[in-house]
């Protein structure tokens, strides 16, 4: 670890991990009773967190590291581990693949999308989606500052990093943005196969982000199924949010009319 006693850092994480298992534990409690499809997000969020505070552990008492260090130097040729493995189009297409999570790109999309929804009078969608993010990064930044994990030093570095390296800042939020749009755009859409498209689009951007951040050499595989994790917590606690501040939309169903007698 970078800086500080390694012992008190340590103790630290270890108190921040009790903390979730605390929350987690309220969360079961309060999702008892609950509709099928908000037990089943709420489920699905214990899960999370439980799955982040137990690889949280593992990477705070250094048990994943050999590991993680062998996985990263997979992704290098073993002759020349600056140059990484595959044709040499793949360098650029991992470049482009990881700028999709960068803070520049993101932002662009989520003003886009804000906009879209402000010219169509979804105020409170527009919102949410806004909060989610501004959130998202908040929480992501105080993740990175509570372990303060060094990046990887196994190979050269691929693209410029200036923060800690656990959880995968973009890997976490490409989770929360492409993932709550995508649960924010399903309700509109009618058809079955549309919903499953676009849901299963934002998770396919989201993995090849994270994958590329391992292939640049500047993550953990570890740190990438961190930011995953809490990026889908945090995704699904947006949806579940807006998911109850959202009125439904009136029936379609035409009400069939009689004819005034003559």
């Amino acid at each position: 670890m970078k800086g500080g006693n390694p012992r008190t850092k340590t103790d630290r994480n270890r108190h921040f991990s009790r903390l979730i298992r605390t929350g987690s534990a309220r969360v079961i409690h309060f999702i008892r009773g609950r509709e099928p499809i908000a037990m089943l997000v709420w489920v699905t969020v214990v899960l999370g967190i439980w799955g982040f505070v137990e690889l949280a552990d593992e990477v705070t008492d250094g048990s994943t590291q050999n590991f993680d260090r062998w996985a990263v130097s997979l992704m290098r040729q073993s002759d020349a581990p600056s140059i990484p493995i595959g044709p040499r189009w793949m360098g650029e297409a991992g470049r482009d693949i990881t700028a999709l999570g960068g803070i520049a790109n993101l932002t662009l999309l989520i003003v886009a999308a804000t906009g879209f929804l402000l010219v169509n009078r979804a105020k409170r969608l527009a919102a949410i989606l806004v909060a989610s993010t501004t959130s998202g990064i908040a929480i992501s930044l105080l993740l990175k500052r509570v372990f303060d994990r060094p990046r990887p030093d196994v190979v050269p570095h691929l693209s410029d990093v200036y923060t800690s390296s656990f959880p995968s800042g973009h890997s976490m939020m490409s989770a929360v943005v492409y993932l709550t749009l995508g649960v924010l755009i399903i309700p509109v859409l009618k058809h079955f196969w549309a919903r499953v498209y676009v849901l299963a689009t934002a998770a396919l951007v989201t993995v090849l982000v994270g994958i590329s951040r391992v292939y640049m050499g500047v993550h953990y595989p570890t740190d990438v199924l961190a930011g995953w994790a809490a990026g889908g917590v945090w995704a699904l606690i947006c949806w579940s949010i807006a998911r109850r501040s959202t009125p439904k939309p009136p029936s379609d169903t035409l009400v069939p009319v009689r004819e005034p007698k003559l």
